[in-house]
């Protein structure tokens, strides 16, 4: 059978998301924790992997056993083996032919940036940081230059794999509530430091060191050597994917401390 199942971490401990023989990952945690209530081993597979230090609020992977267990003894039963900063929400038996990666329709990530002279102490990890003044209106400008299908080559990091730069950035929202912006992405699927990228040029931009067109100069060019400084992957979060309603997928919307 196929179980599939939501999870939330902090990614600031782990290299990331996908097992790496050098550092701690949240893949090779879950796995153990699985193993421990299925009696062998698990492999999962994801919808979105995310970098060092990035965070999810619902990551759905999926993965297969002979071995029954309720949806409540794959959830609370791995919770008892995981570190307290990755926690399982829910899981459940699903069709075999879901896929947590090539079912997904759509994906969405969060930034999260505090703007204030004084860097962040009790949000450490959570929120980026800016010092500089930050215009709204300005990076909402040059976000419109980057809704829609485009070559993200110039948004893109150096060493990504993807075998087509061409993406379709459905919707590209930012949001201020006094200290705090919020830049939400949602994307048939993202390149390699896509929106940390983004986040980068948007930055420039609402710093005032580039014009909201830039936005577009960058993207025309099509070169990644061209374009902005990478933000940091703090306060990065992997919301969650969108799935056909056919695989009764929850999507949870980020609320409390994700905002």
């Amino acid at each position: 059978m196929r179980i599939a199942l939501g999870i939330e971490y902090n990614g600031a401990a782990y290299c990331g998301w996908q097992y790496q023989d050098h550092s701690p990952s949240v893949q090779a945690c879950v796995e153990k924790a699985l193993a421990h209530v299925a009696n062998h081993d698990v492999r999962v597979i994801c919808s979105g992997r995310t970098d060092t230090g990035v965070h999810a609020y619902s990551q759905v992977v999926h993965f297969d056993t002979e071995v029954t267990r309720s949806d409540h003894s794959w959830a609370f039963g791995a919770n008892t083996k995981l570190p307290g900063d990755i926690s399982i929400l829910w899981a459940r038996q699903v069709d075999e032919s879901f896929h947590a990666r090539f079912s997904a329709q759509s994906r969405v990530y969060r930034y999260v940036l505090l703007n204030r002279q004084i860097r962040p102490g009790l949000l450490r990890d959570r929120v980026s940081w800016d010092y500089r003044p930050l215009s709204l209106e300005r990076m909402r400008v040059a976000a419109t230059h980057l809704v829609g299908e485009h070559d993200f080559s110039s948004y893109r990091a150096v060493a990504c794999q993807a075998s087509s730069p061409v993406r379709t950035l459905k919707r590209l929202e930012l949001h201020q509530s006094d200290e705090l912006f919020t830049f939400e992405l949602e994307a048939n699927g993202f390149l390699h430091h896509m929106v940390r990228n983004i986040a980068g040029v948007l930055l420039t931009i609402g710093a005032g060191q580039a014009e909201p067109d830039w936005a577009k100069e960058v993207l025309d060019k099509r070169d990644r050597t061209q374009g902005g400084l990478t933000a940091p992957p703090d306060g990065l979060y992997f919301v969650g994917a969108r799935y056909p309603e056919q695989f009764e997928i929850p999507y949870l919307l980020p609320t409390g401390a994700v905002w």
